[in-house]
């Protein structure tokens, strides 16, 4: 929505909205997650020495997974762990788009036929087994 009495509100609206349109809560606590990185291994390591994909997809799958499991908090900075995962995809983003990231995935699967298989099968289980009254 734009002002008719301010002429940059026509200009800015159409703009990229960085930091209006994210929360600030989250990103508060994120910028935490990413201070204590930088106090446990040095500020900005990752721009400097680059990262290994898969270090970082074990980081943020690890602290999903701990989520996943029941517990919020990350005992070792007690931040909840959903922000701990967001500063690894931070990182393991960032590293990527300035081209410092170590692609050691393994060698790239047909996911959209692995889905639709694995689906196949799902929708003939619920053919067979599903009832309406479950």
């Amino acid at each position: 929505m734009s002002k008719e009495t301010n002429p940059k509100d026509a200009i800015s609206t159409k703009k990229p909205r960085f930091y209006s349109g994210l929360p600030a809560n989250v990103t508060k606590e994120v910028s935490i997650g990413m201070m204590e990185g930088a106090m446990k291994y040095g500020r900005h390591n990752y721009r400097i020495t680059g990262v290994r994909a898969s270090v970082y997809m074990d980081a943020t799958m690890g602290h999903l997974l701990d989520y996943w499991e029941g517990q919020d908090i990350d005992p070792d900075s007690n931040l909840h762990h959903i922000t701990k995962a967001i500063a690894s995809l931070y990182v393991l983003r960032d590293a990527q788009l300035r081209n410092m990231c170590e692609d050691d995935r393994p060698p790239k699967s047909n996911v959209e036929e692995q889905k639709e298989y694995l689906q196949a099968i799902v929708d003939e289980l619920f053919n067979k087994h599903y009832k309406e009254t479950q």
